[in-house]
């Protein structure tokens, strides 16, 4: 049987909009959604006992799992019940001036000092944090805030509890048959409607798994990388697009008029699987209410003693990473990589 691949899904490709027409929008609907110059697919939402769920994860592709009950006993979260039982641990608060939470490493800034973060970092309590959310909401400007915080041993017994009855078995054998690594991080997202973290992707794989609100999920796999215009990895925004979806400088970053997308919505009980490499652009929908979700970030599974010949997209993400970090390491500045690179490669392998 062919491998199971997110196209199959929807072999219509929406231009320039959302994947979405004829879709039952459970809660939503498409004003909601922002508005971009590519087009998309759309993820299956299949049940997790589903074999061509199991096919997906396995090929690491997308696909929202819509039954897990992974995070049932989180669904009752709200701001309130949340404030009254998670406890009086300090807690990751960004700011923004606008709806983007462009994410940066703070010890990557050193040796970049003109680079100026587009929000802000400030560790509180809940309690802080849901006050100056109200008043930013209430002040009805363009700021908006976002808490993203590792759950961990300051949290309430309630909260705890809730914890321990998530659906780890389930999860457990996801983690043992696809012989990844260690669980590193449950990350607690909180966010206003309509925040937008920009595209970007990570080295882990990762179940997102919503609770509460809806948001729009926009992936792309990693064989689009010359698409989307990565940052040098010595740079803060390591791993972050370059290009700005709602303009894009199509002279600076041409190969983006090429993109697309696969996407999906989520609401609560719904996981999605994001595969390591894999970009994503994830917004909270306009005038949605406020959003809480918890990930799931696991080390994908150790290199494979045979390899494969032609390489993954994946795998040549990894490499090409690889090469940065050790030009970086063996010129001492990371500003030079550039440059050696150029002269590799101009006039040689064009």
């Amino acid at each position: 049987m062919a491998a199971a691949t997110v196209a199959e899904s929807d072999p219509a490709v929406s231009d320039g909009g959302t994947a979405f027409t004829g879709v039952h929008s459970r809660g939503w609907d498409e004003s909601q959604l922002r508005k971009y110059s590519f087009p998309t697919k759309a993820i299956p939402r299949l049940s997790h006992t589903d074999p061509r769920a199991e096919e997906l994860i396995n090929n690491e592709q997308p696909v929202v799992l819509t039954d897990t009950n992974l995070v049932y006993p989180a669904l009752k979260w709200d701001i309130a019940y949340l404030q009254e039982n998670i406890g009086n641990g300090d807690f990751s608060v960004y700011t923004s001036e606008n709806h983007k939470f462009l994410y940066y490493d703070e010890k990557k800034m050193a040796k970049f000092e003109n680079f100026v973060p587009k929000s802000q970092r400030m560790e509180m309590k809940f309690s802080e944090f849901v006050d100056k959310m109200r008043k930013t909401q209430e002040m009805g400007g363009e700021e908006r805030v976002y808490l993203q915080q590792t759950l961990n041993d300051t949290v309430g017994k309630k909260i705890v509890v809730d914890f321990l009855g998530f659906n780890w078995n389930w999860i457990n054998k996801q983690q043992a048959k696809r012989n990844w690594g260690q669980l590193t991080s449950n990350l607690l997202l909180i966010g206003m409607e309509g925040n937008v973290t920009p595209a970007h992707y990570d080295e882990q794989q990762n179940f997102f798994a919503q609770i509460k609100g809806h948001k729009r999920c926009i992936l792309f796999p990693p064989d689009q990388f010359e698409c989307l215009y990565p940052y040098p990895v010595h740079h803060p925004c390591d791993r972050q697009s370059q290009v700005n979806f709602d303009h894009p400088q199509y002279d600076k970053f041409p190969n983006f008029k090429d993109v697309v997308g696969y996407e999906t919505v989520v609401g609560p009980g719904d996981v999605l699987y994001i595969p390591m490499y894999w970009w994503h652009h994830i917004e909270s929908l306009l005038n949605g209410g406020e959003t809480i979700t918890v990930n799931f970030w696991y080390k994908g599974a150790p290199t494979p003693k045979r390899i494969d010949y032609p390489l993954q997209a994946h795998q040549k993400v990894a490499i090409m990473r690889n090469i940065e970090k050790m030009l970086g390491e063996a010129l001492g500045d990371p500003h030079e990589v550039g440059p050696l690179l150029k002269a590799m490669i101009t006039g040689r392998y064009e």
